[in-house]
């Protein structure tokens, strides 16, 4: 397994194309995007559990209620949530692209991102769709592009892996900044491959991988309306389809998680005027769920995020956020360590301070990668949670981000 450039071009079949078409207001940022595949696909998904949600999830939803899907189209500038003509405005733009793709309405997936309860007009669509379908190629980076909101990076990767001989490849596309604290799946995420796998072993691979992936991805607790994660499957790769489970299905598991964990990390790298990505690992907890837990509040924690954006090596946040996660531990065998490029230090033993160098430790921690280790010290699950740092810049951001 290798990691290769192609993004949600690389699997055999599927070409993409992202353009202006003004729904937003700088014709310098792409607002539209298109990921198609020459043959109909399997298909899997997963959406927010936000009570409110996006118009486009809701057709979705239904479109690719039998497992097929052929086409993908993503607007960003305006999330089409919260309009009373939202469902009309998402099952228009499926009948359009689907006229001009000549494939079935009810064989595209919609979705929509950015500012919610605005009105969407139909009509900078309806006259991209054209452009959009016309400039398709290899352009994984163009509609990577057009998805992006807040985003200060594209997301994209791919990985090439052998099933039954057979060389297969799957990559994948995100956005996501702001609004990140998914606890399904995460803000938009389109993944695409060549690998030929059923439908339902799709979707099991899917709900299965996000897990310890996206729901393990924390910007600043907000759960959007608008999460959603597709992956299409066009079996072009043409080996034998993975029915159950079994060492294939075992292999293209792993590299999904591949795909999902690398696009989790550039997540949260690029939170809202973060500085710093934060990967809290714990480990030798009693059960997997309790690492999940202890995990997750680590990085939701605003005062450790502070912390660490002032390189301040305050583990008692630590501690503070593993003390009211609800997950049953003994505080008295936790130990803490931070760790970067620049070397690791421990900064708690057994629950209780130890003498550490606050210049190593301040050196450690003005990197931009940055790792916190907790040991549990009481059995042998791990997880893995990822976040960021909690910056003057999330909130310069966010206390204008509709006006």
């Amino acid at each position: 397994m290798k990691i290769i450039n192609g993004g949600v071009c690389a699997a055999k079949g599927f070409t993409a194309s992202g353009i202006h078409c003004g729904i937003r207001k700088n014709k310098t940022k792409r607002d539209l995007s298109l990921i198609y595949s020459e043959k109909l696909a399997n298909a899997a998904a997963v959406y927010t559990t936000n009570l409110v949600k996006g118009a486009p999830l809701q057709v979705t939803k239904s479109n690719i209620s039998n497992g097929k899907a052929q086409a993908v189209i993503c607007n960003s500038g305006n999330a089409n949530t919260c309009n009373a003509n939202g469902i009309e405005i998402a099952t228009k733009t499926c009948e359009i692209l689907g006229k001009e793709l000549g494939i079935s309405a009810s064989d595209v997936v919609v979705a929509s991102t950015g500012v919610i309860g605005q009105p969407l007009d139909i009509t900078p669509i309806q006259n991209g769709i054209p452009e959009l379908v016309e400039g398709l190629g290899l352009n994984s980076d163009l509609a990577a592009e057009g998805i992006m909101t807040t985003d200060t990076k594209m997301k994209e990767i791919a990985v090439e892996f052998n099933v039954g001989g057979k060389t297969c490849k799957i990559g994948g596309i995100a956005k996501g900044s702001g609004m990140i604290h998914p606890n399904m799946a995460t803000i938009l995420v389109f993944i695409t491959t060549d690998c030929a796998i059923s439908s339902e072993m799709l979707q099991k691979a899917l709900s299965t991988d996000i897990q310890t992936t996206f729901n393990m991805v924390s910007v600043d607790g907000d759960t959007s309306t608008n999460d959603m994660v597709v992956v299409l499957a066009n079996g072009m790769a043409e080996n034998e389809e993975i029915t159950a489970d079994g060492a294939e299905f075992d292999v293209f598991m792993k590299a999904l998680n591949t795909v999902c964990v690398d696009l989790c990390r550039k997540i949260a790298a690029d939170g809202e005027g973060a500085t710093k990505l934060l990967e809290c690992k714990v480990s030798n907890a009693e059960s997997l769920e309790i690492a999940k837990v202890v995990a997750k509040s680590v990085v939701c924690s605003s005062l450790t995020k502070a912390a660490m954006f002032g390189a301040d090596a305050n583990w008692g946040r630590v501690l503070c956020a593993i003390g009211y996660s609800g997950a049953k531990v003994d505080v008295q065998k936790i130990d803490v360590c931070f760790k970067s490029q620049k070397g690791e230090i421990l900064v708690c033993k057994n629950g209780a301070g130890v003498d550490f160098s606050e210049e190593k430790a301040k050196e450690i921690l003005l990197e931009s990668e940055i790792e916190i280790l907790v040991n549990l010290n009481s059995g042998n699950a791990s997880s893995t949670a990822w976040g960021c740092d909690l910056t003057y810049d999330y909130v310069k951001i966010n206390g204008d981000y509709r006006t």
